[in-house]
């Protein structure tokens, strides 16, 4: 019983080492870069001396008993065919056994042959079966297999017949159970760090994606600066920060003619890659209808039926719409849904508000009110989304409206960039360093007639 102890305590330590150096190869992209192309070949070798270096050191740390080695040497070659195939497992076959002949013994030609065979089997195994055999029940199966495979051919080989039975009736137990296990624990190690490689991966080519989708999701909106739009008498300021790599919010501004300047800003319902391409689709549809017809209210109406028509996603958009006649500051404007801008005037601010219409998108047939407001020299409009009012502390205390007016009273002497600035800085202020659930997205203008 001793004896047995000790096999058993060498054989685990022995494992152990060869698992651990299994597992950072597993890890690394050592391997990796060789699996495709034109340079599998080198893989294939590579794969088959490292499964032959394993085979080596389970022969160096292994227990002589009665002219037999016990190792775990089996478990290079059976390695070397799960990832390799089959010639990488003969070449870890070949090199092991062949290591293990230079020891001598009875068993050792017997041993070459077997660990070559194994070798060979574990490769064509994998490479007709290797998502059945990565199941670590069937990895057990075959491991066990190919053990009692080892055995019967030392039975065969070895003479007298009565010596290879009393040599594998003393080894049998532990030559199985180590190398078998070991081979699952083996498969188990390489399979979960492919999994999490390819993970990686994908995470890396979706984060790829994301960032250029967030690239051309922002090339939609447009660049405002001194020299656009253009007149002298609107100053205007924009931001938007997504709450993911892409958002469903956006603004625009634009000549629907010469004289008359329209600002719009929307928040499409969920968020992600989802919600950006309803976002581009909302903001297309609804520049092309405010420009192409004649009024505002029957703008918002066909585009609300164009969005309702290919909405296979179930998805809406609140919008609010502004056209400023630009010779008069009168501003014609409707709102489906969205939050009402606030009107800084003689440094109050209050909310413009109107009776609001339907989400667009939500339900066709629905028809849109528009409202008139004068504009005077001085006003500033700033229009936001509910990433604003909606934004959340640490203790889930939200935004609000009142805060919104606090910060943007007494503010009319500020330029359209030192507003959304101040809103911006205080929003951040109150949510302290909480993650951020919603896109926060701004437009502001103020208008100058004198």
């Amino acid at each position: 019983m001793s004896d047995l102890n000790e096999i058993f305590t060498r054989m685990i330590g022995t494992l152990a080492v060869v698992l651990v150096i299994a597992g950072f190869i597993g890890g690394s992209d050592i391997l990796s870069k060789y699996v495709k192309g034109e340079r599998k070949w080198m893989f294939i070798i590579i794969t088959g001396l490292l499964g032959g270096i394993f085979g080596i050191y389970g022969n160096i740390s292994g227990v002589e008993m009665n002219g037999s080695l016990i190792s775990v040497r089996d478990m290079g070659p059976m390695l070397a065919g799960f990832i390799g195939g089959p010639v990488s497992g003969i070449i870890a076959g070949f090199f092991a056994g062949l290591h293990r002949l230079t020891m001598g013994g009875v068993t050792a030609p017997a041993c070459i042959i077997a660990t070559c065979l194994i070798g060979l089997i574990c490769g064509f195994i994998s490479n007709k079966w290797h998502d059945v055999i990565s199941k670590p029940w069937v990895a057990l199966i075959v491991s066990i297999s190919m053990e009692i495979l080892h055995m019967l051919i030392v039975l065969i080989m070895v003479k007298p017949f009565a010596t290879a039975l009393e040599i594998v009736r003393q080894i049998a137990l532990p030559f199985i159970i180590v190398n078998s296990i070991g081979f699952v624990l083996m498969i188990i190690i390489i399979t979960y760090t492919d999994r999490q490689r390819s993970l990686a991966l994908e995470k890396n080519r979706m984060q790829s994606e994301l960032d250029v989708a967030n690239v051309i999701q922002h090339s939609l909106l447009p660049l405002i600066s001194e020299e656009y739009p253009g007149c002298k008498n609107v100053d205007i300021s924009a931001s938007m920060e997504a709450a993911k790599e892409v958002g469903g919010d956006f603004y625009d501004v634009f000549y629907v003619d010469p004289t008359h300047l329209a600002f719009v800003i929307g928040d499409v319902s969920g968020k992600g890659v989802p919600a950006a391409l309803f976002m581009a689709s909302s903001k297309i549809t609804l520049q092309n209808c405010i420009r192409d017809l004649p009024t505002l209210s029957e703008a918002l109406d066909a585009a609300n039926y164009a969005l309702c028509s290919r909405n296979e996603a179930k998805m809406f958009v609140t919008v609010w719409v502004g056209v400023l006649d630009l010779t008069t500051g009168e501003i014609t404007f409707s709102s489906a849904g969205h939050n009402p801008p606030v009107l800084i005037r003689d440094n109050k601010a209050e909310f413009l508000k109107v009776k609001n219409g339907f989400v667009l998108a939500g339900m066709e047939g629905i028809r849109y009110k528009e409202h008139k407001y004068q504009l005077e020299d001085g006003d500033i409009v700033l229009l936001y989304t509910d990433g604003v009012t909606e934004a959340e502390d640490k203790s889930h205390n939200l935004y609000g409206d009142d805060r919104l007016i606090r910060c943007l009273d007494g503010k009319s002497n500020n330029n359209a960039g030192e507003i959304t600035t101040k809103v911006k800085a205080s929003v951040d202020t109150f949510v302290n360093g909480n993650a951020q659930f919603d896109d926060l997205t701004m437009l502001c203008f103020k208008i100058h007639n004198s």
